[in-house]
């Protein structure tokens, strides 16, 4: 039976040991406050249409270290030529509503909803404010002035949760993560949470890892400031 939360205690999210196939708990509202302390405890929201929210911590998590990226050859070649301006935080909105937007393979588009089948409005909003808060970030790819690719996550302490991407031209997306993860490194993050599995990321240098050592990561660095606030500046 799925833990349901109530719309107000922002802190009341059982204990993750017992959730139901990666499933912590079910409802509440995608308040700033709430979703910081989901993130420190290493747990993400999931929604659907006419669906509550679900609050997943999967075991095992998909997982990346900066210095483990890896970056092909002819990536290397298109980050080195410049085919694409990267940029940080200075078009968070227009992010998201592309990773909404951008159809998924194997997802079936209906008329009158939208294609990011878990990015609905009021998740948009929620982390459009986590954005305003400081804590929600975006990586933009640009050609000839205009945004053609791009991700976004959640920063808390020194851990990074990819959340979604997109492309619209082909690589610029994994130019943008390509070129953040190095820039994560630097600045001292330790762990990129990816979440769930995908070949994609896997070819990037992505693991599975046992949950264990992610939570035990975010408990001893609870306290951890990170970097909050606009990272424009960074790049």
């Amino acid at each position: 039976m799925y833990n349901f939360l109530s719309n107000d205690n922002i802190d009341e999210f059982p204990p993750i040991e017992e959730d139901l196939d990666g499933i912590v708990a079910v409802g509440g509202q995608l308040t700033t406050a709430r979703l910081l302390s989901a993130y420190r405890k290493g747990i993400f929201p999931w929604t659907a249409a006419k669906q509550p929210i679900m609050w997943w911590s999967p075991d095992p998590r998909m997982l990346m270290r900066p210095e483990e990226v890896k970056i092909s050859k002819s990536m290397r070649k298109i980050l080195a030529r410049g085919d694409f301006k990267i940029t940080l935080d200075t078009a968070f909105e227009e992010v998201i509503r592309n990773c909404a937007n951008i159809p998924r393979r194997g997802q079936e588009v209906v008329e009158g909803e939208e294609s990011g089948a878990w990015l609905l409005e009021d998740m948009q909003e929620a982390y459009i404010n986590l954005h305003k808060a400081g804590h929600a970030h975006s990586v933009e790819a640009w050609q000839d002035g205009k945004l053609v690719g791009g991700l976004y996550g959640v920063a808390v302490g020194w851990n990074f949760s990819g959340e979604s991407m997109f492309s619209k031209v082909s690589n610029a997306s994994k130019a943008a993560y390509l070129t953040l993860v190095p820039l994560l490194g630097q600045l001292g993050f330790q762990w990129i949470d990816c979440q769930m599995y995908t070949e994609h990321l896997s070819s990037l240098g992505a693991r599975l890892y046992p949950r264990k050592i992610y939570l035990d990561f975010l408990k001893e660095n609870e306290q951890e400031p990170g970097i909050q606030g606009s990272w424009t500046h960074l790049l």
